[in-house]
């Protein structure tokens, strides 16, 4: 069986950098950073006090206010980022055969905010009120309601689920989402993830395992992936989507393409259950994979857009497996984590980093890794590689490959490379 192409042509996300594509990598480009206090609730006596939060959003511009009343805000920001997507792929959904579109996301956590509210409030007046709980509780809390609301609103009547892997659970969701389209199972797939746990049971939990940073007095630095100083990741929010189509499909309508998806892998590290391998067996087999699903050689990568968390083992173990897989290659491509900007978006993550790929691609610019000082150097990584400290680069990029690695050793990956016929 020839297995069909997939092609990107459509984009969307809400993002703590821009509640835009346009905006987003504007920043993303710049360099800048989304961290800042949290406002979601008072987080004074926590350890952490910032996250990447999204900022100006407005439900209203996308969804009816009584609607939006019955969604989480993971769920709020799943539709508007579909909706962004959808339009940016110039779809006439009164000609496309909507029992062969699908909506495919990667949800981590779910709705969080709303499991917290619901319990907290049966804590402090349940023992008098008795057990008086929303009626839209599980249908604003379970993480695959994002999924049947896309659906809903514009009919689409294809694959519909979720995946959940932690943080590389979008990534899962795109390589799904990839393979039934190849496979001739829908023409079409939004696909994507999002997440909204920046709540005090988020927080604190994280917390409580020493993951996040705790550099409360400067938070806008907080993330620095491949410094020495780095002292964890920090929490974000936000959904992306991507609009996957079977080339023919796309070609037929003239649609614009931004680039072509060529490859996903998966792994797992079969080690622990929150630290990462320390000699990254895992990251390197699951790009391994990758790379030969694609059937594309490591010299034919340009830039890896990295899991890249600013913790200090995941850092080194991924960059210990670019270095044995890629070999003399690793020292010719470009390396960034984007996380070190919008924060880590949890299940939401490897949609975010696989539109960003996309637009690296598609624009020739490598996104930069800020928050690098000079002297910071950590002893156990080679810095003859090319981290795009600071500075986004300027670079052909034929193509990209984007990493999410997540608690249970869940490893998955994704390639993008410039669309030719």
């Amino acid at each position: 069986m020839e297995l069909k192409r997939v092609v990107v042509t459509g984009l969307g996300c809400i993002n703590p950098l821009g509640n835009t594509v346009e905006e987003t990598w504007e920043n993303i480009v710049a360099g800048k950073s989304g961290a800042a206090p949290i406002t979601k609730f008072d987080a004074s006596a926590f350890k952490t006090q910032f996250a990447c939060e999204i900022k100006n959003f407005n439900p209203a511009d996308y969804i009816d206010r009584k609607e939006a009343r019955k969604m989480d805000a993971y769920c709020q920001y799943s539709v508007a980022a579909a909706a962004q997507a959808i339009d940016d792929s110039g779809l006439d959904l009164e000609k496309v055969d909507k029992d062969r579109v699908g909506v495919i996301m990667g949800v981590g956590i779910g709705g969080m905010r709303t499991f917290e509210d619901e319990i907290v409030n049966w804590g402090v007046n349940g023992p008098t009120m008795g057990p008086k709980f929303n009626p839209f509780f599980i249908p604003k809390m379970i993480g695959d309601i994002a999924c049947g609301h896309i659906s809903i609103r514009y009919g689409f009547r294809g694959p519909n689920y979720i995946t959940a892997s932690a943080c590389a659970s979008s990534t899962n969701a795109l390589a799904d989402a990839f393979n039934l389209i190849r496979l001739g199972k829908a023409d079409i797939i939004v696909g994507g993830g999002a997440e909204a746990a920046i709540a005090a049971c988020g927080v604190g939990g994280f917390n409580a395992m020493h993951a996040l940073s705790t550099r409360n007095d400067e938070p806008e630095k907080a993330s620095r992936p491949f410094s020495a100083s780095r002292d964890g990741f920090v929490m974000a929010e936000g959904a992306s989507m991507l609009i996957l189509e079977e080339l023919e499909h796309a070609k037929a309508r003239g649609a614009k393409i931004y680039a072509e998806m060529v490859g996903a892998g998966m792994s797992a590290d079969a080690h622990h259950i929150t630290a990462s391998h320390p000699e990254g067996l895992g990251a390197k087999l699951v790009m391994k994979n990758a790379l030969e699903d694609a059937g594309l050689q490591p010299e034919d990568i340009d830039y890896i857009n990295v899991h890249g968390t600013s913790t200090p083992v995941g850092d080194i173990s991924e960059v210990k497996a670019i270095k044995d897989l890629f070999g003399d290659a690793a020292y010719k491509l470009n390396i960034s984590s984007t996380k070190s900007m919008t924060g880590h978006l949890l299940g939401a993550a490897g949609a975010t980093e696989a539109l960003f790929s996309v637009l690296a691609v598609k624009n020739d610019i490598v996104p930069p890794t800020i928050n690098h000082e000079e002297g910071d150097e950590d002893p156990e990584i080679d810095y003859s590689l090319n981290f795009t400290f600071n500075t986004a680069q300027k670079r052909e990029v034929r193509a990209a490959l984007s990493n999410t690695f997540g608690f249970g050793g869940h490893n998955a990956c994704v390639i993008f490379k410039k669309y030719a016929e």
